[in-house]
């Protein structure tokens, strides 16, 4: 489940960054631009585009990394609880087990001391 919700959150991040590495800054008219502007122009647009899809990608990167170490220390703690509940369930059952044990030894003592004296009468 965990695996399931990380990834769609990479995916979300993902999207999210590519849907705004659009920059919509105001050009010059066309009829002002020469051909070399544009070229230049449309070439700085490319690597804004890709310099902030990367920083995004990266970003998203270090955020599922992150996300990955905090499920791992939960599985950790989650085993580590788990391993001491079962330790303390087993102890206590372990006290139960010979408390019984004593209480029928006790009984067995009892009735043995029980039909003794009953034979003697």
């Amino acid at each position: 489940m965990k695996k399931q919700i990380l990834s769609f959150a990479v995916v979300a991040l993902l999207a999210l960054g590519l849907q705004s590495c659009e920059k919509k800054e105001p050009k010059p008219a066309d009829e002002e631009l020469t051909l070399g502007n544009k070229v230049d122009s449309l070439t700085t647009d490319i690597e804004e585009v890709k310099d902030s899809a990367v920083s995004k990608t990266e970003n998203a990167a270090e955020k599922a990394k992150d996300a990955t170490e905090n499920a791992v220390q939960d599985v950790k703690d989650g085993a580590k609880k788990a391993a001491t509940d079962v330790k303390d369930a087993t102890k206590k059952g372990a006290e139960k087990v010979e408390n019984a044990a004593k209480a029928a030894k006790d009984g067995t003592v009892k009735t043995a001391k029980e039909v003794n004296e009953a034979l003697k009468k």
